[in-house]
């Protein structure tokens, strides 16, 4: 049963008032367990934000969600399958690096596992919109642990629960590292019948901006019995086996965006190159494999497409609960080309958003009722050299080639809530745009007990990396729980 508002109130209240006491150790201990970010070059970190004020979701609206993730993660993928295989394929071809597109024209036909995606939300109060599909490192699913257990462990102990209770509420409220764990085995045993990888590779660039995170995973996984360590491209060797340094790696989870291998002196591209390419785990099974093209937004633009038009959805093999997610999710979107939408575009800037249709971090998002804002012209500056406004923006970007152009999608209402956020010492209450993401898997027999991820940020595109912070995610259970101890504290 969802928390009443007078219960909401209730905890928000005494968690604003405590968190002068309980906040600095909130943050340094999210700090400390892994919830930060790695400066690619000299390997320094610095602390991702948490809020003293969660996130609360019912448990059923939470199971929701991720059915609606895995069904707009499946459609994605077979609508990916679709375009490479025919006349569309320069739409997804066109987005990618040389390298990118070599591997997805080599493997994207065997392609029929990825352990892990992330469905990016927009949440209202009656509505959820789907915003994209992460499938190259859809990652955080340890920084959404940390942030979790970490605001119940300093929470409940400020408010007098015993270590067991703690721990009880940990456990009701769920796990994606766990659930991460789960699908890498089973998405190996797919590969391997019958078999259990007794050592797990968790690969990542040097200094990758979410190392801490992938250290924290490393620690998860090796209590949950498997020998896993951090490794690095430039340790990889062996010809039968996957080794760094002698030991072979039965699984290795992969962390490095495959153009990243096309850097100027990357260290062991060549290797990893061959071993993404390679067929059946020859050396050792990676997940997720390359799946770049399910990722490109010109690929989800024609999810929308495909609610208008039957024939597409047909030839995707789109079943009809993926369509009914698409409707119930998705906004209207397309692929960013032609007078038509450009003249729309122009017309109404307040309802449209422009994304490059192969990019990350949130660098190429322009949302169009922000076209006032010092940061909209930062952004268009970054991408073409100069400040543009929102008309030569659009005529800009309608012609656009790099990643594939742009696509135009309708934009989310939403709008910033209150929260308390803890970064090192304060604790400074601040209007932030939230979102939601919810974790799936593709083509596992069954998904395992994926939760979700909550980002908040002061603009309207959320990143991590990019300066935002994470809002612990609870169900309603375990927040009635730490509202029970907080009356029960009486302080």
């Amino acid at each position: 049963m969802p928390l009443t508002q007078k219960e909401h109130d209730e905890l928000f209240a005494g968690l604003t008032v405590a968190a002068k006491r309980f906040g600095p150790t909130l943050a340094q201990t999210a700090y400390e367990r892994g919830l930060a970010v790695t400066n690619k070059d000299d390997g320094t970190t610095r602390a991702i934000p948490i809020t003293a004020t969660p996130v609360i979701i019912d448990a059923d609206e939470l199971l929701r969600r991720q059915h609606l993730a895995a069904l707009i993660s499946s459609a994605t993928f077979k609508m990916s399958r679709l375009v490479l295989s025919g006349a569309r394929a320069p739409l997804v071809l066109g987005s990618l690096s040389p390298l990118e597109r070599e591997l997805a024209q080599a493997t994207f036909a065997r392609l029929d596992t990825l352990a892990t995606t992330r469905v990016d939300f927009f949440a209202g109060r009656d509505t959820l919109s789907a915003l994209e599909v992460n499938a190259t490192i859809p990652a955080m699913q340890g920084y959404s642990d940390i942030a979790a257990n970490t605001f119940i462990e300093v929470v409940g102990k400020h408010f007098g629960a015993r270590d067991a209770h703690v721990a009880g509420w940990q456990a009701k409220n769920g796990s994606n590292a766990l659930a991460l764990y789960r699908a890498l085995l089973d998405g190996y045993a797919k590969v391997r019948p019958g078999q259990k990888p007794n050592t797990i590779a968790l690969l990542s660039r040097r200094n990758d901006a979410q190392l801490t995170e992938q250290r924290y995973l490393c620690e998860r996984f090796r209590e949950w019995g498997a020998d896993a360590d951090v490794v690095h491209p430039d340790q990889l060797s062996g010809d039968d086996a996957v080794k760094v340094d002698g030991k072979a790696y039965d699984l290795v989870y992969r962390h490095t965006f495959v153009r990243r291998l096309e850097e100027p002196g990357f260290q062991g591209a060549a290797y990893l190159k061959a071993l993404l390419a390679e067929r059946n785990g020859t050396r050792a099974v990676v997940l997720n494999p390359p799946a770049t093209q399910v990722e490109v937004k010109a690929v989800f633009a024609l999810l929308s497409e495909a609610l208008e038009d039957g024939a597409l959805a047909k030839e995707a093999g789109l079943s009809t609960d993926e369509l009914e997610a698409i409707t119930t999710t998705v906004p209207w979107t397309r692929h960013f080309r032609g007078e038509a939408l450009l003249a729309q575009a122009v017309a109404e800037p307040d309802r449209w958003v422009l994304k490059r249709s192969w990019d990350y971090g949130g660098r190429a998002v322009f949302v169009g009722r922000t076209r006032s804002e010092p940061g909209f012209a930062e952004r268009t500056k970054a991408a073409y050299g100069e400040v543009l406004d929102w008309n030569a923006l659009c005529q800009r970007a309608v012609l656009d080639e790099v990643g594939g152009g742009f696509v135009m999608q309708q934009v989310i209402d939403i709008h910033p809530e209150s929260h308390l956020v803890c970064n090192g010492p304060a604790q400074i209450p601040t209007e932030l745009y939230v979102d939601f993401s919810a974790y799936s898997s593709v083509g596992l027999a069954n998904q395992p007990a994926w939760g979700g991820v909550c980002r908040g940020s002061l603009s309207h595109i959320v990143n991590i990396v990019g300066g935002g912070g994470v809002l612990p995610l609870l169900t309603t259970e375990v927040a009635r729980s730490l509202l029970m101890a907080h009356r029960a504290w009486g302080q």
